[in-house]
């Protein structure tokens, strides 16, 4: 902006230097030809010494006015093409401030406006990013916290219908679990949002885990008449950490239950450097159509859409993947890294 003030000063002092000087310029030349009988020569010399000062004073004051003018003329012109990108810039903040995400760069050729625009460009995409960022947070977390909520709500209705006071201390050591497995998972979410995602990597017992789930979703399964049948290969110890762990074959089993038929089987093998789980059931599976978008966010059947997705995001964060191996009918496939501890 400075060099664009320096530029239209000299522009416009040049110019009144032009009008003012090139006519002078001209008369005096034109006065000293031919022993001045050129054309200003007569003109000055025809009349009296007091209407030569007149006339003088007159062309003065008229290239004055010119130039003045032609001033004016050239400081409202870069002013209107400075002002221009100045609004465009006002306006371009004004609907970052209303919450706008795609601002685009301003090229106006003014270095200090450029540069002021590429600073609301990069604001508006960080700010995209964090508002995003804090829903997707907002979404997995309600997800992750309404599956040990729906146990411990069966636990706590097992224990409204019945008097035998073994099952009420059987269902009730349960839901102190849940409570637990509960505070975990908020403990764990405020963790991953302090530390930005990046978790030591921890390893658990898959047996363990699998067994706790078993316990955890075997009410329902009954209520459905239906069951969950688990084998494979023991004493598996994988990289991953058991609230994320569980939550991935929750939500395996949850959909399982809520899409699918008949027994729903959970196998555990190994497979070279990696351990494989896969949940199946005895369902139709999933619809052609949705099978190669299974785990973008909002696609789904019925449900909100979040939970393989989440699952599938958990399974990266501890460095495996979570796979639709086979659609018709349904086959899930988690792979994890083996601990050396196993």
């Amino acid at each position: 902006m400075r060099q664009q003030l320096i530029r239209s000063t000299v522009l416009a002092v040049g110019l009144a230097i032009v009008i003012t000087m090139a006519p002078v310029g001209f008369a005096i030349w034109n006065a000293s030809v031919g022993d001045g009988r050129g054309v200003v020569g007569r003109w000055l010399a025809d009349g009296t010494p007091s209407q030569t000062s007149m006339r003088l004073v007159g062309v003065v004051v008229a290239l004055a006015v010119l130039a003045l003018a032609a001033g004016v003329f050239v400081a409202i012109r870069q002013a209107h093409m400075m002002s221009q990108p100045m609004r465009a810039l006002a306006d371009r903040a004004e609907r970052l401030g209303a919450g706008e995400s795609r601002i685009q760069p301003l090229h106006s050729g003014i270095a200090e406006l450029d540069q002021v625009s590429e600073v609301l460009s990069r604001s508006a995409q960080r700010l995209t990013k964090s508002l995003a960022s804090e829903r997707d947070f907002a979404a997995d977390a309600s997800h992750q916290l309404r599956t040990p909520l729906t146990a411990l709500l069966m636990r706590l209705e097992e224990i409204s219908v019945t008097d035998d006071l073994d099952v009420v201390q059987e269902e009730a050591t349960i839901a102190i679990a849940q409570v637990e497995r509960l505070t975990r998972v908020v403990d764990d979410l405020m963790a991953r949002t302090r530390r930005g995602g990046d978790e030591p990597k921890a390893t658990v017992s898959l047996d363990s885990v699998i067994a706790a789930l078993q316990r955890e979703w075997q009410p329902a399964f009954e209520q459905a008449r239906r069951s969950v049948h688990v084998h494979g290969e023991r004493g598996l110890v994988v990289q991953a950490k058991p609230v994320d762990l569980s939550q991935v074959l929750s939500t395996l089993l949850e959909n399982a239950l809520a899409h699918g038929r008949g027994t729903v089987d959970v196998h555990a093998r190994r497979s070279g450097p990696s351990v494989v789980v896969e949940v199946s059931d005895q369902g139709e599976g999933v619809p052609s159509t949705i099978a190669p978008h299974i785990f973008e966010r909002s696609v789904t059947t019925t449900g909100t859409g979040l939970g393989l997705a989440l699952a599938r995001d958990l399974a990266e964060s501890n460095g495996g993947r979570l796979e639709l191996i086979q659609a018709q009918p349904a086959i899930f496939a988690l792979f994890l890294s083996e601990s050396d501890a196993a």
